[in-house]
């Protein structure tokens, strides 16, 4: 038995929120409906997210929509998507819902042929997050020191590259972490662009348009 907390709640589990997140056993037990709902676990606690808005779906089916193109320009491009697939973050014992991952085609194809319920670090070559309103700090290098985020866990998961999209209309901006450091948890790099300007992926030779791209509505 355990005691997390939901949402600033706390509620009692009959194991740890990792372990039933990791049996799928965590959203049924906490009555949360089968949809586009996020349900992860970062830091400790259960972080249960709304679908996202439209927009937010715009952006992300305009990333993957620019590595199908580059895999119909070239057959060996050796990357390939990933969406709706949770990231099992074993080393921190946390669970994630990334927007996107970017993998090697042949590691995803193998994912699917086993039918596996998630995905692990060492499979990942980038993750995807758009933010929203309702958990964009979630997402975000922490301000202060102590906090912790997703930018933090896939530092120490040594994921090589973090593709954050920040919707907030106060400042949009895309950066593109790399050079994780797992002893401190942090990206040592990053590289930005502001909306409207294209993205130059260069370690996968593929560039995205953001013409259409915009912050969220307050």
């Amino acid at each position: 038995m355990s005691i997390a907390t939901v949402s600033e709640h706390q509620v009692v589990l009959p194991d740890t929120a990792y372990a039933m997140w990791q049996r799928g056993e965590l959203r049924d037990f906490l009555s949360l409906p089968h949809d586009h709902t996020r349900l992860e676990i970062i830091g400790g606690k259960i972080v249960v997210s709304p679908a996202p808005r439209a927009g937010h779906g715009r952006i992300v089916r305009g990333i993957y929509n620019a590595f199908r193109d580059a895999q119909v320009a070239d057959r060996q491009f050796p990357w390939d998507c990933a969406p709706l697939l949770d990231l099992n973050m074993t080393e921190t014992s946390e669970g994630y819902c990334p927007d996107l991952m970017v993998m090697r085609a042949e590691v995803l194809a193998a994912l699917e042929d086993a039918d596996d319920r998630h995905a692990h670090p060492d499979h990942v070559e980038m993750v995807v997050e758009v933010t929203s309103p309702s958990n964009a700090g979630n997402d975000r290098e922490p301000a202060e020191r102590d906090a912790v985020s997703k930018w933090n866990g896939y530092a120490r998961a040594e994921i090589p590259y973090y593709l954050l999209i920040d919707r907030d209309p106060k400042a949009p901006l895309i950066t593109l972490y790399s050079i994780p450091d797992p002893a401190v948890g942090a990206y040592l790099h990053k590289e930005t662009w502001e909306f409207g300007q294209t993205i130059v992926l260069e370690h996968f030779g593929v560039e995205i348009d953001t013409r259409d791209w915009r912050p969220w509505n307050d």
